[in-house]
C-alpha cells in the first residue's frame, strides 16, 4: 500500500507526520521524494547501504556527420534542439529536454545523433532499524525533479510493501507525479488562513486524481477551526490533530521524533494506519 503525505505549503509538518508514521509502524518503507530538499534522514537517522547515480539519456550531436536537415528539431515537441542550416550549426538545450528519444529515432543520418547518459541526481538506499529507507537527491541546477521521482517510483519500490512517501511541498508537477500511484493521501495542514488556502489547492489535485484522502491538522489549538469547516464542506475527514506545543517544537528542532516527545501519539499513528488499511480493503 502506497500512502502519500502531502501539504500545500512548506513548514506545515509533512515530514513530522511521515517520519513518525514510519517509526510508529516499524516494518515499512519510508521514501523521501522531496528531492530538492530531503530531510527525513534527520529524524530516521538511517544507515545508508547504497548510493546510485540516476541518469537520463540525452542527445549528443556530431556536427562532423550531421547534415543539418532539421528532422530532429522538427520532431522535438519541447524545442530542445535547434538546427541552423546556413551556418551549419546545431544547438541543444538540456533544460528543455525530456529524454524521450524521438530525436535519435527520427535522425536519418547514421552517427549524427547518439544518446549519452546525463546524471540528474542520486538515490540513497539504507535502513533505520526495521524501516527501509529510500531517498532521492536532485543535483543542483536541474530544472525539474519529476524524472528522478518517476524513476524512484517505477524502478526501486516494491508496491507490495507498506510505503510511507514524503512528497515535496506545494502543488507543482513533482507533487502530482508522487501522487499518481498512491492508494491514500494524507494532507497535512495547520489551522490558519494560509494553511486553509494551500489545503484547498492540494484538494483540487486529489479530486482530479480521484484519490481517497484524510486531513491531519498540525499545531491544533484544541478548538473548532476553519479546517474543520472545510473538512465538512469538502467531505474529507480530519483523521488526526497534533496539538500546538512548545515542547514538540523544541524536540523537533533537535531532530527528536514526535513519538518520543508526545506520549500516546505512537498508538494514535498505529490506529490511523489500521483505519486506512480497513478503508482501502473495503474500496
Amino acid at each position: 500500500m502506497y500512502i502519500a503525505v502531502a501539504s500545500g505549503k512548506g513548514g506545515t509538518g509533512k515530514t513530522l507526520v511521515s517520519t513518525n508514521l514510519a517509526l510508529s509502524i516499524g516494518t515499512c518503507t519510508y521514501v523521501d521524494l522531496d528531492v530538492e530538499e530531503p530531510n527525513g534522514s534527520i529524524f530516521l537517522k538511517p544507515e545508508i547501504e547504497e548510493e546510485l547515480q540516476y541518469t537520463l539519456p540525452v542527445p549528443e550531436i556530431n556536427e562532423g556527420v550531421c547534415t543539418f536537415c532539421e528532422t530532429c528539431a522538427k520532431a522535438c515537441t519541447y524545442n530542445a534542439l535547434a538546427i541552423i542550416p546556413p551556418i551549419e550549426k546545431a544547438m541543444f538545450f538540456p533544460d528543455l529536454c525530456h529524454a524521450c528519444g524521438v530525436c535519435t529515432y527520427v535522425c536519418p543520418v547514421d552517427g549524427a545523433l547518439k544518446e549519452v547518459n546525463k546524471e540528474i541526481g542520486k538515490i540513497r538506499i539504507g535502513r533505520s532499524g526495521p524501516i527501509k529507507f529510500v531517498e532521492g537527491r536532485m543535483n543542483v541546477g536541474q530544472p525539474s525533479g519529476v524524472p528522478l521521482i518517476r524513476g524512484i517510483i517505477n524502478r526501486y519500490l516494491d508496491m507490495k510493501d507498506l510505503l510511507i512517501v514524503d512528497l515535496s511541498p506545494g502543488t507543482s508537477c513533482p507533487v502530482v507525479e508522487g501522487l499518481k500511484k498512491s492508494d491514500y493521501i494524507i494532507l497535512v495542514t495547520e489551522p490558519t488562513p494560509f494553511g486553509l488556502n494551500d489545503l484547498k489547492l492540494t484538494v483540487e489535485i486529489v479530486n482530479e486524481l480521484e484519490k481517497d484522502a484524510g486531513i491531519i491538522v498540525n499545531k491544533d489549538n484544541g478548538k473548532r477551526t476553519i479546517i474543520d469547516d472545510f473538512s465538512d464542506e469538502a467531505n474529507i475527514p480530519v483523521i488526526l490533530k497534533i496539538p500546538y506545543s512548545i515542547d514538540i517544537q523544541r524536540a523537533y528542532s533537535k531532530g527528536i521524533p514526535l513519538i518520543e516527545s508526545m506520549p500516546g501519539i505512537k498508538e494514535k499513528f498505529k490506529a490511523l494506519i489500521g483505519t486506512i488499511f480497513e478503508k482501502n480493503e473495503k474500496n
